[in-house]
């Protein structure tokens, strides 16, 4: 549950709307008139960006900001929230998630409405009323000193290792994809060596799942850190050691609930900063790819602040 209000007024200007006609292949895109005509019924002119490609998503988000948007809004899954935050992070322009993705963790553990018509009606009202709540972000540093911000979680483990593998696969499409790289990766397993820095204390563990979590869940419901909370300023990290096969088979459902975190083999941490390695780990956050290991992640309180 979110435990900080405030009350600040939002800013002058439209609402800008990010909207991905693709995202939770394509089964909200009928709904995009009647959301938009909800936001303009906040009293603001509402203008929506253009964008083929993620890349030009994001790049969008950053002009509307910086051209005097007075809130962003995002309809998509995670994927299409990841993209808008990077332009609304540390500014004073308020955000407004839609879920309306295959993977809405980052909407629903702010707690906004899984149906995309109530979530806007939601926003309208905060629009209306001059309305915000601030939550914390996740911020990426990686080796060349670029940054990155997340909502939900960052995965540097067998997850990312998953999502890797897909991305470079021509074929098969959909989400069968995902699910022979999940096969390839599993025949493949082996514990990794990481090197965490965890507020300045060292670790060195041998592992097969690392997460690194400012809300609970990923992956559309997965409780990977399933005591994170966006308010309290804290990053969760959740580090599965030295699982075979078989057993991460057996462990692996049990993220849906968040009981995995019983287990023997896993452990549990919270920090500010935490600085992380080991070799040939591409992490993912929220769903997209962010960065090489090594990383340095900081959790920002009161990054952004949600139209609630």
């Amino acid at each position: 549950m979110l435990a900080v209000t405030a009350h600040d007024p939002v800013p002058p200007g439209p609402v800008a709307v990010l909207a991905n006609p693709t995202a939770g292949r394509g089964r909200h895109r009928g709904l995009l008139p009647r959301l938009l005509d909800r936001l303009a019924g906040a009293g603001r002119p509402v203008r929506v960006l253009e964008a083929g490609t993620p890349a030009e998503a994001e790049a969008a988000c950053h002009a509307a900001v910086a051209d005097g948007a007075g809130a962003l809004v995002a309809v998509g899954g995670d994927g299409t929230i990841h993209r808008a935050l990077q332009a609304v992070a540390g500014t004073s322009v308020p955000f407004g998630p839609v879920p309306a993705g295959t993977g809405n963790d980052f909407a629903a553990e702010t707690g906004f409405p899984a149906d995309p018509l109530a979530a806007v009606e939601v926003i309208a009202e905060a629009l209306r009323a001059g309305r915000t709540r601030p939550v914390d972000l996740g911020r990426i540093t990686d080796a060349g000193g670029g940054d990155r911000w997340f909502g939900a979680v960052l995965a540097a483990g067998f997850d990312a290792i998953v999502n890797e593998r897909a991305n470079r696969m021509r074929w098969p499409r959909g989400p069968r994809r995902y699910d022979l790289a999940i096969l390839v990766e599993l025949a493949r397993l082996r514990p990794r060596r990481y090197r965490l820095r965890l507020d300045g204390v060292e670790h060195e563990v041998d592992a097969v799942l690392v997460a690194v979590g400012n809300c609970a869940s990923y992956g559309g419901g997965m409780r990977i850190c399933p005591d994170a909370d966006p308010t309290d300023g804290l990053l969760d990290v959740v580090v599965g050691g030295r699982f075979d096969r078989r057993t991460l088979i057996r462990v692996k459902p049990r993220i849906y609930q968040g009981t995995h975190v019983a287990h023997p083999l896993v452990r549990v941490h919270r920090a500010r900063t935490v600085e992380l390695d080991a070799p040939g780990i591409t992490t993912y956050a929220d769903g997209e790819r962010a960065a090489d290991l090594p990383v340095r992640i900081t959790a920002v309180p009161a990054a952004v602040r949600l139209l609630r």
